[in-house]
Protein backbone atom coordinates (compact mmCIF):
# COMPACT_ATOMS: atom_id res chain seq x y z
CA UNK A 1 0.00 0.00 0.00
CA UNK A 2 1.42 3.50 -1.02
CA UNK A 3 1.61 5.98 1.81
CA UNK A 4 -0.36 8.43 -0.06
CA UNK A 5 -3.57 6.32 -0.95
CA UNK A 6 -4.18 5.34 3.25
CA UNK A 7 -4.00 9.70 3.59
CA UNK A 8 -7.89 11.42 3.56
CA UNK A 9 -7.87 13.68 0.85
CA UNK A 10 -9.86 17.19 1.82
CA UNK A 11 -12.15 18.86 -0.21
CA UNK A 12 -10.74 21.12 -2.80
CA UNK A 13 -12.36 24.66 -2.65
CA UNK A 14 -13.23 26.57 -5.64
CA UNK A 15 -14.26 30.31 -5.28
CA UNK A 16 -16.63 32.66 -7.17
CA UNK A 17 -15.02 36.25 -8.08
CA UNK A 18 -17.09 37.49 -5.44
CA UNK A 19 -16.64 35.17 -3.14
CA UNK A 20 -12.46 35.13 -3.78
CA UNK A 21 -13.64 39.58 -2.75
CA UNK A 22 -15.88 39.36 0.30
CA UNK A 23 -12.61 36.53 1.81
CA UNK A 24 -10.33 39.00 1.13
CA UNK A 25 -11.83 41.79 2.44
CA UNK A 26 -12.86 39.71 5.89
CA UNK A 27 -9.12 38.34 5.96
CA UNK A 28 -8.23 42.18 5.88
CA UNK A 29 -10.44 43.72 7.78
CA UNK A 30 -9.32 45.75 10.83
CA UNK A 31 -13.39 45.59 12.47
CA UNK A 32 -13.63 42.22 11.21
CA UNK A 33 -14.39 39.44 14.28
CA UNK A 34 -10.91 37.60 14.45
CA UNK A 35 -12.60 34.32 14.08
CA UNK A 36 -13.89 35.34 10.88
CA UNK A 37 -10.41 36.45 10.04
CA UNK A 38 -8.96 33.33 10.84
CA UNK A 39 -12.05 31.17 8.55
CA UNK A 40 -11.54 33.32 5.86
CA UNK A 41 -7.23 33.05 5.63
CA UNK A 42 -8.55 29.28 5.61
CA UNK A 43 -10.89 29.43 2.94
CA UNK A 44 -7.74 31.67 0.68
CA UNK A 45 -5.16 29.22 1.63
CA UNK A 46 -7.37 25.94 0.98
CA UNK A 47 -8.49 27.87 -2.37
CA UNK A 48 -4.67 28.25 -3.16
CA UNK A 49 -4.27 24.47 -3.60
CA UNK A 50 -2.65 24.01 -0.03
CA UNK A 51 -2.74 21.36 2.19
CA UNK A 52 -4.65 21.59 5.76
CA UNK A 53 -1.25 20.81 7.54
CA UNK A 54 0.40 23.60 5.74
CA UNK A 55 -2.57 25.97 6.46
CA UNK A 56 -2.38 24.88 10.04
CA UNK A 57 1.39 25.60 10.46
CA UNK A 58 0.77 29.26 8.81
CA UNK A 59 -1.87 30.03 11.08
CA UNK A 60 -1.13 28.61 14.10
CA UNK A 61 -4.00 26.47 14.38
CA UNK A 62 -4.69 22.44 14.58
CA UNK A 63 -5.51 20.43 10.69
CA UNK A 64 -8.86 19.63 12.95
CA UNK A 65 -9.91 23.67 12.76
CA UNK A 66 -8.55 23.81 9.16
CA UNK A 67 -10.61 20.87 7.94
CA UNK A 68 -13.74 21.80 10.13
CA UNK A 69 -13.67 25.45 7.98
CA UNK A 70 -12.99 23.76 4.56
CA UNK A 71 -15.51 21.50 4.95
CA UNK A 72 -18.11 24.10 6.11
CA UNK A 73 -16.91 26.39 3.46
CA UNK A 74 -17.56 23.78 0.46
CA UNK A 75 -21.17 22.27 1.71
CA UNK A 76 -22.45 26.26 3.06
CA UNK A 77 -20.08 29.01 1.49
CA UNK A 78 -19.94 32.06 2.54
CA UNK A 79 -22.83 31.72 4.97
CA UNK A 80 -21.16 28.68 7.15
CA UNK A 81 -18.57 30.30 8.03
CA UNK A 82 -19.50 33.76 8.93
CA UNK A 83 -21.81 32.20 11.87
CA UNK A 84 -21.25 30.08 14.25
CA UNK A 85 -22.98 26.53 13.90
CA UNK A 86 -25.97 26.54 17.21
CA UNK A 87 -24.84 24.93 20.27
CA UNK A 88 -27.25 23.07 22.79
CA UNK A 89 -25.74 25.23 26.49
CA UNK A 90 -26.80 23.22 29.68
CA UNK A 91 -29.85 21.74 30.68
CA UNK A 92 -31.73 24.07 33.41
CA UNK A 93 -31.95 21.26 35.73
CA UNK A 94 -32.79 23.54 38.80
CA UNK A 95 -35.24 26.12 37.33
CA UNK A 96 -37.64 23.21 36.82
CA UNK A 97 -37.32 21.94 39.69
CA UNK A 98 -37.89 24.65 41.74
CA UNK A 99 -40.28 26.60 39.01
CA UNK A 100 -43.44 25.07 40.20
CA UNK A 101 -42.68 25.98 43.84
CA UNK A 102 -41.70 29.44 43.31
CA UNK A 103 -44.82 30.30 40.94
CA UNK A 104 -47.09 29.05 43.79
CA UNK A 105 -45.84 30.96 46.11
CA UNK A 106 -45.51 33.72 43.85
CA UNK A 107 -49.41 33.20 42.67
CA UNK A 108 -51.01 32.20 45.48
CA UNK A 109 -49.47 33.42 49.54
CA UNK A 110 -48.47 36.62 50.44
CA UNK A 111 -45.37 37.06 52.98
CA UNK A 112 -45.54 37.47 56.49
CA UNK A 113 -45.46 41.42 57.65
CA UNK A 114 -45.07 42.74 53.86
CA UNK A 115 -47.24 43.16 50.81
CA UNK A 116 -45.46 41.34 47.61
CA UNK A 117 -43.18 38.82 47.67
CA UNK A 118 -39.19 40.79 46.37
CA UNK A 119 -36.89 38.09 45.01
CA UNK A 120 -35.18 38.39 48.01
CA UNK A 121 -37.41 37.16 50.76
CA UNK A 122 -38.81 34.67 48.67
CA UNK A 123 -35.84 33.42 47.87
CA UNK A 124 -35.00 33.30 51.38
CA UNK A 125 -38.40 31.17 52.61
CA UNK A 126 -37.61 28.73 49.58
CA UNK A 127 -33.77 27.91 50.34
CA UNK A 128 -32.99 28.93 46.69
CA UNK A 129 -30.85 31.96 45.08
CA UNK A 130 -33.09 34.62 44.30
CA UNK A 131 -31.52 35.04 40.87
CA UNK A 132 -33.20 31.64 39.98
CA UNK A 133 -36.38 33.41 41.33
CA UNK A 134 -35.84 36.47 39.09
CA UNK A 135 -35.53 34.45 35.95
CA UNK A 136 -39.01 32.20 36.84
CA UNK A 137 -39.96 35.74 37.12
CA UNK A 138 -39.07 36.73 34.00
CA UNK A 139 -40.02 33.80 32.13
CA UNK A 140 -43.79 33.54 33.31
CA UNK A 141 -43.50 37.95 32.94
CA UNK A 142 -44.50 38.14 36.38
CA UNK A 143 -44.06 41.46 38.40
CA UNK A 144 -45.21 41.10 42.25
CA UNK A 145 -44.43 44.37 42.88
CA UNK A 146 -45.96 46.05 40.21
CA UNK A 147 -49.11 44.32 40.91
CA UNK A 148 -51.99 47.97 42.63
CA UNK A 149 -53.94 47.01 45.47
CA UNK A 150 -56.09 49.31 46.74
CA UNK A 151 -58.34 49.04 49.62
CA UNK A 152 -62.57 50.66 49.31
CA UNK A 153 -63.58 53.29 51.71
CA UNK A 154 -66.23 53.09 53.83
CA UNK A 155 -66.48 56.87 53.82
CA UNK A 156 -69.72 57.78 52.66
CA UNK A 157 -68.03 61.63 51.24
CA UNK A 158 -65.47 59.27 49.19
CA UNK A 159 -68.05 58.62 45.90
CA UNK A 160 -68.86 62.36 46.27
CA UNK A 161 -65.25 63.14 45.62
CA UNK A 162 -65.09 61.42 42.61
CA UNK A 163 -67.85 62.97 40.67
Amino acid sequence: MREDEDMRVAPSVELSTEERATLMRWSRGRRTQARLVLRAKIVLGAAKGRENRHIALELDVTRRTVGRWRTRFVTERLEGISKDAPRPGRTPTRFRKHEARILKKTLQEIPVNATHWSTRTLAKELGISHSLVQRVWKTHDLKPHLVRRFKLSNDPRFEGAAD
